[in-house]
């Protein structure tokens, strides 16, 4: 299966009987993005919570006394 990263545009082929081809081809909303793409925003995030500057707001479990 040919896919094209969102980000970079380059144009890669992945394996048919992967899950991720599977996702892309069942669910449009999905899109693709390459290792190299990937790597450069994780290690931008990375920096980033490094500042301390940076907050991840994420929804707080609350315990149901229940």
């Amino acid at each position: 299966m040919r896919v094209k990263c969102v980000l970079c545009d380059t144009i890669e082929s992945i394996d048919n009987d992967t899950l991720e081809a599977k996702r892309l081809r069942n669910r449009p909303i999905h899109t693709y993005m390459c290792q190299i793409c990937t790597d450069r925003i994780a290690d931008n995030t990375k920096q980033r919570l490094a500042t301390g500057n940076f907050r991840l707001y994420r929804s707080r479990a609350e315990d149901d006394e229940w």
